[in-house]
């Protein structure tokens, strides 16, 4: 396997920073992961779900969202539906640069962005999410006097970033999704109750799976619960996701 940095243009024209965890072979197929809301594209489950698809032939796209990491842009102005437009931006560059995702990978707050996104993105057949609230104003609570932690560092948050988290009808984007659906959450996750995942899968169409990550916790910090979520999600992908041309 090889990881290598990367980095393309969002739809403002800032900089997105990224990395591409790439199989000893030719990809099968190509993803894209999106962190979750107090993480980055170097967070513990990100790189092992990411390195453990890419070792099972699924090339894998994982970057910093506007703000975060070492993308450009202003965490403090970006909203919800930014993140969303920061996925179809990473589409696009593997839709330029190598082939269209086929598989769209999301945890936490992530996994909500990739649900919005799915219907953007016509050449992925398969989404799966990770500990995802069905709800993307579920993170709302982790805005302490318009301040959320993230890696440890305050970050700034401005009124729009929770203005625009009310304005999205998951149920709606869910059930339209065209896509085969993957729900995987731990009934013991803390963070986004299991709850979360029931409505998620409720609100979708066949073809849906779910997988319960059993004692996992939110952020997967424990390797093994990662390389398993990625065993289970690389077999059930190949289902649905094809070899690009």
């Amino acid at each position: 396997m090889a990881s290598r940095a990367i980095a393309f243009a969002s739809s403002k024209g800032h900089e997105l920073a990224g990395r591409l965890d790439l199989p000893a072979d030719a990809p099968r197929a190509w993803a894209i992961f999106a962190h979750c809301f107090t993480c980055s594209k170097d967070s513990k489950a990100a790189a092992y779900l990411s390195q453990g698809l890419a070792a099972r032939g699924v090339a894998v796209l994982r970057f910093d969202f506007t703000g975060l990491g070492a993308s450009g842009g202003n965490f403090a102005s970006s909203t919800f539906s930014a993140n969303v437009d920061d996925l179809c931006a990473a589409a696009d560059f593997l839709r330029r640069e190598h082939s269209a995702p086929a598989l769209l990978v999301g945890h936490s707050l992530g996994g909500a962005a990739v649900l919005a996104a799915a219907r953007r993105l016509a050449e992925a057949r398969a989404v799966a999410t990770i500990g995802a609230p069905f709800e993307p104003r579920h993170v709302a609570h982790l805005v302490k006097d318009g301040k959320v932690e993230i890696g440890g560092r305050p970050f700034a948050v401005d009124p729009s970033f929770l203005e625009d988290l009310e304005r999205h009808d998951p149920a709606k984007a869910i059930a339209e999704l065209g896509k085969a659906l993957l729900v995987m959450h731990s009934p013991r996750d803390a963070v986004v109750g299991i709850d979360n995942a029931a409505r998620i899968f409720q609100a979708a169409k066949h073809p849906k799976s779910f997988l319960s990550l059993d004692d996992a916790d939110h952020l997967l910090l424990r390797r093994e619960d990662a390389l398993y979520a990625a065993d289970v999600l690389a077999a059930w992908a190949s289902r649905f996701i094809s070899t690009p041309s």
